[in-house]
Protein backbone atom coordinates (compact mmCIF):
# COMPACT_ATOMS: atom_id res chain seq x y z
CA UNK A 1 0.00 0.00 0.00
CA UNK A 2 2.74 2.52 0.98
CA UNK A 3 4.39 2.33 -2.47
CA UNK A 4 0.81 3.65 -4.18
CA UNK A 5 1.37 6.60 -1.77
CA UNK A 6 2.37 9.65 -4.05
CA UNK A 7 4.32 12.63 -2.18
CA UNK A 8 4.59 15.42 -4.26
CA UNK A 9 7.73 17.85 -4.14
CA UNK A 10 6.52 21.49 -3.90
CA UNK A 11 7.44 24.17 -6.48
CA UNK A 12 10.13 25.99 -6.19
CA UNK A 13 8.61 29.44 -6.90
CA UNK A 14 5.98 28.38 -4.65
CA UNK A 15 8.60 27.68 -1.94
CA UNK A 16 9.72 31.58 -2.32
CA UNK A 17 6.29 33.12 -2.35
CA UNK A 18 5.20 31.39 0.45
CA UNK A 19 8.57 32.20 2.79
CA UNK A 20 8.21 35.74 1.66
CA UNK A 21 4.03 35.52 2.27
CA UNK A 22 5.20 34.35 6.11
CA UNK A 23 7.31 37.42 6.56
CA UNK A 24 4.45 40.00 5.02
CA UNK A 25 4.02 43.74 6.06
CA UNK A 26 0.28 43.50 5.67
CA UNK A 27 -2.34 43.78 8.32
CA UNK A 28 -5.08 42.33 6.39
CA UNK A 29 -6.29 38.84 5.87
CA UNK A 30 -4.26 37.29 2.86
CA UNK A 31 -4.65 33.42 1.28
CA UNK A 32 -2.29 31.69 -0.85
CA UNK A 33 -4.60 29.01 -2.55
CA UNK A 34 -2.51 25.59 -3.84
CA UNK A 35 -3.17 22.59 -5.75
CA UNK A 36 -1.45 19.89 -7.20
CA UNK A 37 -0.30 19.29 -10.85
CA UNK A 38 -1.17 15.58 -11.05
CA UNK A 39 1.32 15.07 -14.52
CA UNK A 40 4.15 17.21 -12.89
CA UNK A 41 3.67 15.45 -9.16
CA UNK A 42 4.36 18.90 -7.88
CA UNK A 43 2.44 21.89 -5.26
CA UNK A 44 1.69 24.87 -7.34
CA UNK A 45 0.24 27.98 -6.69
CA UNK A 46 -3.74 27.85 -7.44
CA UNK A 47 -4.60 31.88 -6.84
CA UNK A 48 -3.75 34.56 -4.19
CA UNK A 49 -6.15 36.69 -2.22
CA UNK A 50 -5.82 39.63 -0.47
CA UNK A 51 -8.20 41.09 2.51
CA UNK A 52 -10.16 38.26 1.93
CA UNK A 53 -12.58 36.87 5.07
CA UNK A 54 -12.42 33.29 6.05
CA UNK A 55 -16.47 33.33 4.95
CA UNK A 56 -14.83 34.66 1.14
CA UNK A 57 -12.49 32.44 1.06
CA UNK A 58 -15.01 29.37 1.48
CA UNK A 59 -16.34 30.71 -1.98
CA UNK A 60 -12.85 30.62 -3.46
CA UNK A 61 -12.32 26.96 -2.88
CA UNK A 62 -14.07 23.79 -5.03
CA UNK A 63 -16.43 21.61 -3.96
CA UNK A 64 -15.27 18.69 -4.98
CA UNK A 65 -11.38 19.15 -5.53
CA UNK A 66 -8.99 19.35 -2.22
CA UNK A 67 -7.22 21.98 -1.55
CA UNK A 68 -4.02 23.57 0.08
CA UNK A 69 -4.19 27.10 1.71
CA UNK A 70 -1.76 29.10 3.85
CA UNK A 71 -3.80 31.95 5.60
CA UNK A 72 -2.80 34.82 7.18
CA UNK A 73 -5.42 36.04 9.49
CA UNK A 74 -5.70 39.00 11.38
CA UNK A 75 -6.63 37.43 15.22
CA UNK A 76 -7.83 39.62 17.88
CA UNK A 77 -7.41 38.17 21.14
CA UNK A 78 -9.88 38.20 23.99
CA UNK A 79 -7.79 40.61 25.57
CA UNK A 80 -7.42 43.44 23.09
CA UNK A 81 -4.30 42.00 21.37
CA UNK A 82 -3.42 41.63 18.10
CA UNK A 83 -1.59 38.76 16.04
CA UNK A 84 -1.34 37.77 12.76
CA UNK A 85 -1.26 33.76 12.92
CA UNK A 86 -0.61 31.60 9.78
CA UNK A 87 -2.66 28.77 9.19
CA UNK A 88 -2.21 25.97 7.11
CA UNK A 89 -5.86 24.58 5.98
CA UNK A 90 -5.81 21.51 4.12
CA UNK A 91 -9.59 21.20 2.34
CA UNK A 92 -10.41 17.39 1.56
CA UNK A 93 -14.03 17.69 0.54
CA UNK A 94 -16.26 14.54 1.08
CA UNK A 95 -16.86 13.37 -2.93
CA UNK A 96 -13.54 13.73 -4.10
CA UNK A 97 -11.89 10.99 -6.62
CA UNK A 98 -9.61 8.91 -3.91
CA UNK A 99 -6.58 8.81 -5.96
CA UNK A 100 -7.20 12.31 -5.68
CA UNK A 101 -7.55 12.82 -1.93
CA UNK A 102 -4.65 10.41 -1.65
CA UNK A 103 -1.84 12.17 -3.68
CA UNK A 104 -3.32 15.34 -1.58
CA UNK A 105 -3.11 13.58 2.01
CA UNK A 106 0.53 11.87 1.32
CA UNK A 107 1.86 15.36 0.30
CA UNK A 108 0.38 17.50 2.74
CA UNK A 109 2.56 16.51 5.38
CA UNK A 110 6.02 17.44 2.78
CA UNK A 111 4.45 20.94 2.37
CA UNK A 112 3.80 21.76 6.25
CA UNK A 113 7.14 20.87 6.83
CA UNK A 114 8.52 23.20 4.04
CA UNK A 115 6.39 26.06 4.95
CA UNK A 116 6.97 25.10 8.56
CA UNK A 117 3.45 25.96 9.90
CA UNK A 118 2.04 24.72 13.18
CA UNK A 119 -1.24 25.39 12.99
CA UNK A 120 -2.26 22.81 10.70
CA UNK A 121 -5.91 22.51 10.25
CA UNK A 122 -8.53 20.08 7.88
CA UNK A 123 -12.05 20.54 6.77
CA UNK A 124 -14.26 18.05 4.89
CA UNK A 125 -16.83 20.64 4.00
CA UNK A 126 -16.04 23.85 2.51
CA UNK A 127 -18.68 25.22 4.34
CA UNK A 128 -17.11 24.62 7.80
CA UNK A 129 -14.70 27.02 6.87
CA UNK A 130 -15.82 30.23 8.79
CA UNK A 131 -14.43 32.82 11.22
CA UNK A 132 -16.47 31.19 14.19
CA UNK A 133 -14.84 27.74 12.74
CA UNK A 134 -11.14 29.42 12.64
CA UNK A 135 -11.17 31.72 15.95
CA UNK A 136 -12.27 28.48 17.73
CA UNK A 137 -9.44 26.64 16.17
CA UNK A 138 -7.34 29.14 17.04
CA UNK A 139 -8.22 29.25 20.51
CA UNK A 140 -6.39 26.03 21.28
CA UNK A 141 -3.15 28.29 20.49
CA UNK A 142 -3.28 30.85 23.26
Amino acid sequence: MSESLVVCDVDEDLVKKLREFRFRKETNNAAIIMKIDKDRQLVILDEEHEDISPDDLKDELPERQPRFVVYSYKYVHDDGRVSYPLCFIFSSPVGCKPEQQMMYAGSKNKLVQTVELTKVFEIRNTEDLTEEWLREKLGFFR
